[in-house]
């Protein structure tokens, strides 16, 4: 299951580069283009916007992992240990119900799109809609693999360093109580 895990981060951190490279190459190859030579290409604003949505969707599982969601940690930080291992676990079944819910109405949305064509390339709108479900599906996927760890606030970071490994306290700040 491990070796799972470990391919999927990886594969999913490989597309989101992807996605956030074709983006970066449109949409300077248009910069250039337009001020460069008086000419820009119609479809790459509609192009970069449906790759970006794309790699938001495709790296929330991932941001999940990486602590890097918004989280308001308050009151789940004034409770007793217990109690805030109970509220953690409620928003790991809230997470899960959202992000199902969300998925199987993007699915619907996929097929509300599909015989409509997008106005600058002439694709099918259920194209860039299925970013949707695919990035709900991977957030599960992420969660459920994730949620004991999330639970425990063992959150995984870029620089391959774990809560184990980061200290407790920075220096201006106060010590966390767990």
């Amino acid at each position: 299951m491990q070796r799972f895990e470990e391919g999927l981060v990886a594969i999913n951190r490989a597309v989101i580069a992807t996605l956030l490279a074709a983006v970066l190459a449109i949409v300077f190859v248009n910069v250039i283009g337009r001020y460069g030579f008086g000419s820009s290409f119609a479809w790459s604003e509609e192009a970069a916007r449906h790759l970006m949505i794309a790699g938001a969707f495709c790296g929330a599982g991932l941001a999940l992992r990486e602590g890097r969601l918004v989280a308001i940690e308050a009151l789940q930080d004034a409770l007793p240990r217990p109690f805030r291992i109970l509220l953690r676990w409620i928003a790991v079944a809230i997470m899960l119900v959202f992000m199902g819910v969300m998925g199987w109405l993007g699915l619907k949305f996929v097929g509300f799109g599909w015989p409509k064509e997008t106005m600058s390339t002439g694709m099918s709108r259920g194209i860039p809609y299925m970013a949707i479900p695919l990035g709900c599906g991977l957030f599960i996927i992420h969660l459920l693999l994730f949620a004991r760890r999330f639970v425990d606030r063992r959150f995984e970071h870029d620089d391959g360093m774990t809560p184990d490994t980061i200290p407790d306290t920075v220096p201006g700040t106060t010590q966390r109580g767990e």
